[in-house]
């Protein structure tokens, strides 16, 4: 019964995205804010797309370089936040982090516009930058290199899973009297489920 409220929370997720995805004032329905720390819990955040979710996890693509890249592999813990404003609705997700498997990276990648492929070699993410002339310069230089060939992966772009320990959906209400429910992992490992106070 543990995991039926682990996959009743992704199958109810599914639903919100899916409602969220066909409203017409929602542009961005994949955006969610992604929060990371470094190790001593200074904290970080920006919004970035989900790109997959299922019982496994939400996943999400990045430069390793990144300042998050950097968070996540020396505190491979996250949080996400959806909200979709015409909905009144938010998920909140927090969970520890793993990357994807070589082959979903080097999959997903494949599928991406060529300009964005381009991007993902010329651009150190987070790094300070001379000007733009600069990096035009080194997207001419890749696109140079790689011709009218296929573009591969680089090492240090792949993508990162958030496995979840806890699931809240929120339903904004009138007054702030709010409704909250909670799908978290026990002490046992074991899938519970409550409401929560608006």
């Amino acid at each position: 019964m543990t995991q039926d409220y682990y996959k009743a929370a992704i199958e109810r997720f599914t639903e919100w995205l899916d409602t969220a995805r066909g409203h017409a004032e929602i542009t961005e329905p994949t955006a969610m804010t992604l929060a990371t720390a470094t190790p001593d819990a200074r904290p970080s955040a920006r919004l970035v797309l989900l790109k997959q979710v299922d019982e496994q996890g939400f996943v999400f693509y990045t430069n390793t370089r990144s300042r998050k890249g950097q968070q996540l592999s020396e505190n491979p813990r996250a949080a996400l936040a959806f909200f979709w404003a015409p909905l009144a609705r938010q998920i909140l997700v927090e969970g520890a982090v793993q990357p994807v498997s070589d082959a979903e990276a080097d999959a997903y990648f494949a599928s991406r516009p060529r300009l964005s492929q381009v991007g993902a070699w010329a651009s150190q993410q987070s790094q300070p930058l001379a000007n733009r002339e600069a990096f035009d310069a080194q997207l001419n230089e890749i696109e140079s290199h790689f011709g009218d060939g296929p573009i591969s992966r680089p090492a240090h772009w792949t993508g990162y899973r958030v496995r979840p320990d806890m699931i809240e959906f929120w339903q904004g209400r009138d007054g702030r009297l709010h409704d909250r429910e909670r799908y978290y992992r026990g002490e046992a490992g074991e899938w519970l489920w409550t409401l929560l106070n608006p």
